[in-house]
Protein backbone atom coordinates (compact mmCIF):
# COMPACT_ATOMS: atom_id res chain seq x y z
CA UNK A 1 0.00 0.00 0.00
CA UNK A 2 1.66 3.18 -0.92
CA UNK A 3 1.29 6.31 1.88
CA UNK A 4 -0.48 9.37 1.15
CA UNK A 5 2.22 12.30 1.37
CA UNK A 6 1.82 15.77 0.51
CA UNK A 7 5.64 17.27 0.10
CA UNK A 8 6.37 21.11 -0.68
CA UNK A 9 9.41 23.41 -1.27
CA UNK A 10 9.46 26.74 -1.64
CA UNK A 11 13.22 27.51 -0.78
CA UNK A 12 13.86 29.18 -4.02
CA UNK A 13 11.94 31.22 -6.72
CA UNK A 14 10.27 28.09 -7.49
CA UNK A 15 8.05 26.27 -5.72
CA UNK A 16 6.73 22.71 -6.13
CA UNK A 17 4.05 20.32 -4.32
CA UNK A 18 3.17 16.99 -4.71
CA UNK A 19 1.00 14.92 -3.57
CA UNK A 20 1.94 11.03 -3.67
CA UNK A 21 -0.98 8.60 -3.50
CA UNK A 22 -2.32 5.46 -4.29
CA UNK A 23 -3.87 6.65 -7.33
CA UNK A 24 -0.13 8.57 -8.40
CA UNK A 25 1.87 11.42 -8.34
CA UNK A 26 0.26 14.61 -9.00
CA UNK A 27 2.86 17.66 -9.13
CA UNK A 28 2.44 21.17 -9.26
CA UNK A 29 5.67 23.14 -10.35
CA UNK A 30 5.64 27.31 -10.89
CA UNK A 31 6.58 30.87 -10.07
CA UNK A 32 7.20 31.25 -5.98
CA UNK A 33 9.03 33.84 -4.37
CA UNK A 34 6.85 36.34 -3.21
CA UNK A 35 4.27 34.39 -4.47
CA UNK A 36 4.64 31.20 -2.19
CA UNK A 37 3.02 32.66 1.02
CA UNK A 38 -0.07 33.28 -1.34
CA UNK A 39 0.28 30.43 -3.78
CA UNK A 40 0.86 27.63 -1.42
CA UNK A 41 -1.66 26.80 0.85
CA UNK A 42 -4.74 27.35 -2.34
CA UNK A 43 -2.26 24.79 -4.27
CA UNK A 44 -2.56 22.14 -1.37
CA UNK A 45 -5.89 22.77 -1.52
CA UNK A 46 -6.40 21.96 -5.38
CA UNK A 47 -4.08 19.30 -5.32
CA UNK A 48 -6.45 17.44 -2.54
CA UNK A 49 -9.33 18.34 -3.95
CA UNK A 50 -8.38 16.50 -7.28
CA UNK A 51 -7.52 13.40 -5.36
CA UNK A 52 -10.81 13.30 -3.29
CA UNK A 53 -8.83 13.65 0.01
CA UNK A 54 -8.44 15.61 2.69
CA UNK A 55 -5.73 16.11 5.29
CA UNK A 56 -7.06 13.53 7.29
CA UNK A 57 -6.06 10.96 5.10
CA UNK A 58 -2.90 11.71 4.27
CA UNK A 59 0.02 9.61 6.42
CA UNK A 60 2.56 12.47 6.68
CA UNK A 61 3.41 16.01 5.23
CA UNK A 62 6.62 17.15 3.64
CA UNK A 63 8.60 20.13 3.46
CA UNK A 64 11.90 21.31 2.10
CA UNK A 65 14.09 22.35 4.92
CA UNK A 66 16.68 24.37 3.17
CA UNK A 67 19.46 25.86 2.24
CA UNK A 68 17.62 28.32 0.53
CA UNK A 69 15.53 31.88 1.22
CA UNK A 70 14.72 32.38 4.30
CA UNK A 71 11.22 33.57 3.82
CA UNK A 72 10.61 30.66 2.02
CA UNK A 73 12.10 28.18 4.02
CA UNK A 74 9.85 30.01 6.99
CA UNK A 75 6.63 29.88 4.96
CA UNK A 76 7.32 26.49 4.13
CA UNK A 77 8.14 25.27 7.52
CA UNK A 78 5.13 27.27 9.07
CA UNK A 79 2.70 25.91 6.50
CA UNK A 80 3.78 22.43 7.26
CA UNK A 81 3.39 22.64 10.83
CA UNK A 82 -0.02 24.27 10.97
CA UNK A 83 -1.83 21.65 8.81
CA UNK A 84 0.12 19.08 10.40
CA UNK A 85 -0.94 20.00 13.96
CA UNK A 86 -4.89 20.54 12.48
CA UNK A 87 -4.44 17.34 11.00
CA UNK A 88 -2.98 15.04 13.77
CA UNK A 89 0.25 14.17 11.08
CA UNK A 90 4.05 13.79 11.22
CA UNK A 91 6.35 16.54 9.72
CA UNK A 92 9.57 15.64 7.96
CA UNK A 93 11.97 18.28 6.84
CA UNK A 94 13.90 17.02 3.74
CA UNK A 95 17.44 18.62 2.87
CA UNK A 96 15.94 20.26 -0.48
CA UNK A 97 19.95 19.77 -1.72
CA UNK A 98 19.13 16.44 -1.54
CA UNK A 99 16.05 16.08 -3.13
CA UNK A 100 17.81 17.86 -6.53
CA UNK A 101 20.05 14.63 -5.76
CA UNK A 102 17.40 12.03 -5.53
CA UNK A 103 15.60 13.96 -9.07
CA UNK A 104 18.91 13.93 -10.46
CA UNK A 105 19.73 10.25 -9.83
CA UNK A 106 16.33 9.46 -11.36
CA UNK A 107 17.43 11.11 -14.84
CA UNK A 108 20.72 8.89 -14.73
CA UNK A 109 20.23 5.27 -15.87
CA UNK A 110 19.82 1.89 -13.19
CA UNK A 111 23.60 1.62 -11.58
CA UNK A 112 25.15 -1.38 -12.15
CA UNK A 113 28.23 -1.29 -9.97
CA UNK A 114 29.12 0.80 -6.43
CA UNK A 115 27.48 3.84 -5.60
CA UNK A 116 26.70 7.41 -7.07
CA UNK A 117 28.74 10.66 -5.67
CA UNK A 118 26.89 13.73 -6.65
CA UNK A 119 27.57 17.36 -5.61
CA UNK A 120 24.94 19.62 -5.98
CA UNK A 121 25.13 23.37 -5.74
CA UNK A 122 21.99 26.10 -5.86
CA UNK A 123 22.40 30.31 -6.56
CA UNK A 124 22.72 31.66 -3.22
CA UNK A 125 22.82 35.16 -5.11
CA UNK A 126 25.32 38.09 -4.40
CA UNK A 127 28.29 35.52 -5.72
CA UNK A 128 27.41 32.38 -3.30
CA UNK A 129 25.98 29.34 -3.27
CA UNK A 130 24.32 26.33 -1.63
CA UNK A 131 26.45 23.43 -1.92
CA UNK A 132 25.80 19.79 -0.84
CA UNK A 133 27.90 16.40 -0.93
CA UNK A 134 26.08 13.39 -1.64
CA UNK A 135 26.28 9.65 -2.40
CA UNK A 136 23.73 6.96 -2.96
CA UNK A 137 24.88 3.24 -2.17
CA UNK A 138 23.02 0.48 -1.43
CA UNK A 139 19.90 1.75 -1.30
CA UNK A 140 20.24 4.67 0.88
CA UNK A 141 21.51 8.37 0.97
CA UNK A 142 24.54 9.39 2.75
CA UNK A 143 25.59 12.60 3.26
CA UNK A 144 29.18 13.63 2.41
CA UNK A 145 29.59 17.53 3.06
CA UNK A 146 26.71 19.05 4.52
CA UNK A 147 24.64 21.77 2.89
CA UNK A 148 26.44 24.71 3.50
CA UNK A 149 26.49 28.60 1.99
CA UNK A 150 29.88 29.12 -0.07
CA UNK A 151 31.46 32.47 -1.52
Amino acid sequence: MTASLLAFDTSTEHMAVALQTRSGLQVWDGAGGAQTSAQLIPMVQRLLHQAGLDLSQLQAIAFGRGPGAFTGLRTACAVAQGLAFGAALPVLGLDSLMVVAAAARGDLPPLVDGGLDLHVAMDARMGEVYAGHYLWNRGRWAVQVSPALYT
